[in-house]
C-alpha cells in the first residue's frame, strides 16, 4: 500500500509558469511525451491565463488559481474521454499559458510618408509616430487566430503586425474626417482618442484590449514643410510693402557711417522698392484690399542722391548732424 502511493505520486504533475523579462505573450508548457498525469496540479498567476488543449481541441480556459486536473475540472474533456481507473489514462494534451500584463511603449509610426487630401494643400505626404499599450483579454481567441501551436509567442512577433493594422486604420481615419493637417498637428490628444476607438474592434478580434493610444508627433517630410514655413512667414510680414520701406530705413545710418556707404546701397535701395511694387501689384490682383502702391525706382534713387549731398555737407561741417536727421526722417516721409 505504501508502495503503491509512493508510485501515485510521482505521477502528480506540478504545471505552472514564472515570466523571465518582458515581451512574452504565450508559451508552450514542455511536457514528455505530451502526457499530462490525471490529478496533476496546474498552477495559474495573477496577469496569466492557462489554456487546455487535447488533440487539437480547447478543453478549458483557466483563470488565476490553484487547479487538480480531473474529471470535476475538465467537464468537456470528461465526455470526450473514457478513464476506467485513476492513471490508465493520462491526457495526451497540452497546457499554454498567456501574459496577460500590459504591454507599455509599444511604438508605432509610419515608415513612409502617407498620401491625404488636405482641404489647406490639397494632396499631401505626411508622417505621425506615438507609442500604445495594450493585454491579451481572451486567451481562447488569441490562441485560435494567431499565436497556435508555437512554442512561443512574442510582442515582438505581433508588433509588425500590429503597427500595420495602426498605419491602416490612420489612413482611413484621415481620409474620412476631412480634417486639414493644420488642425492634426494642433490636436494630437483627439486624434489620439479618434484613433483609439477605430482601432478597439481590430485588436478585440484577435483576443487583444487596447489601453492607450497616443500621437507624439504629425510632420510633412521636409520639402513640404519649407513650404509652410514660408507660408508662415508670409503672414507673420503681412503687408510687405511697409516692410520694404522699414528695411530701407533702418540700412540708411548704418550705411551712412561708412564712406561711400550711401551710395553702395543706392542700387539695392532701388531694386528693393522695384521688387516691393512689383509684389504688391501682384498681390493686389487676388487680395480685395491692397496696398497702396509704393514710389517709383527713380524716386527713391532721387532721395538717395540727396541724403548723399546732405551728408557731405555734415561731413564738412555746414549741417549739423540734428539738421541731417531732420531733413531724413522728411525725405524717407515722402516714399511712404
Amino acid at each position: 500500500m505504501a508502495l503503491m502511493d509512493f508510485i501515485k505520486k510521482q505521477f502528480i504533475d506540478v504545471i505552472q509558469w514564472t515570466e523571465e523579462g518582458d515581451g512574452m505573450l504565450a508559451m508552450r508548457y514542455p511536457m514528455r511525451d505530451f502526457e499530462i498525469q490525471y490529478g496533476a496540479q496546474l498552477t495559474v498567476r495573477e496577469s496569466q491565463m492557462a489554456v487546455f488543449v487535447d488533440e487539437g481541441q480547447i478543453a478549458d480556459v483557466f483563470g488565476p488559481g490553484l487547479y487538480t486536473l480531473t474529471t470535476r475540472t475538465l467537464p468537456l474533456l470528461t465526455n470526450l474521454k473514457n478513464w476506467d481507473k485513476l492513471f490508465q489514462s493520462p491526457f495526451k494534451s497540452d497546457v499554454y499559458f498567456f501574459s496577460t500584463r500590459l504591454q507599455l511603449d509599444c511604438k508605432w509610426g509610419t515608415p513612409n510618408p502617407i498620401t491625404i487630401r488636405d482641404k489647406d494643400f490639397g494632396m499631401v505626404r505626411m508622417r505621425a509616430f506615438g507609442i500604445y499599450s495594450y493585454k491579451l483579454t481572451d486567451a481562447r481567441r488569441f490562441h485560435s487566430e494567431i499565436s497556435g501551436t508555437r512554442e512561443q509567442y512574442t510582442v515582438a512577433d505581433l508588433d509588425g503586425q500590429l503597427r500595420n493594422l495602426v498605419i491602416s486604420s490612420m489612413t482611413d481615419l484621415f481620409g474620412e474626417s476631412g480634417v486639414p493637417f493644420i488642425d492634426m498637428a494642433a490636436n494630437q490628444d483627439e486624434l489620439g482618442k479618434a484613433l483609439k476607438g477605430k482601432l478597439e474592434p481590430v485588436f478585440d478580434r484577435y483576443g487583444l484590449a487596447l489601453d492607450s493610444f497616443v500621437v507624439q508627433n504629425v510632420s510633412l517630410p521636409e520639402e513640404l514643410q519649407k513650404i509652410l514655413d514660408t507660408r508662415i512667414g508670409m503672414n507673420m510680414i503681412g503687408d510687405l510693402g511697409r516692410y520694404t520701406q522699414y528695411q530701407v530705413a533702418t540700412s540708411i545710418p548704418l550705411a551712412a557711417q561708412n564712406e561711400g556707404g550711401i551710395a553702395g546701397i543706392g542700387a539695392g535701395l532701388g531694386a528693393g522698392m522695384g521688387i516691393g511694387q512689383a509684389m504688391t501689384a501682384a498681390m493686389a490682383q487676388t487680395t480685395p484690399a491692397a496696398a497702396a502702391p509704393m514710389a517709383a525706382p527713380a524716386a527713391a534713387d532721387e532721395v538717395v542722391a540727396t541724403l548723399e549731398k546732405l551728408h557731405a555737407l555734415v561731413a564738412k561741417g555746414i549741417l549739423s548732424q540734428a539738421e541731417f536727421d531732420a531733413k531724413k526722417a522728411d525725405l524717407l516721409g515722402k516714399l511712404v
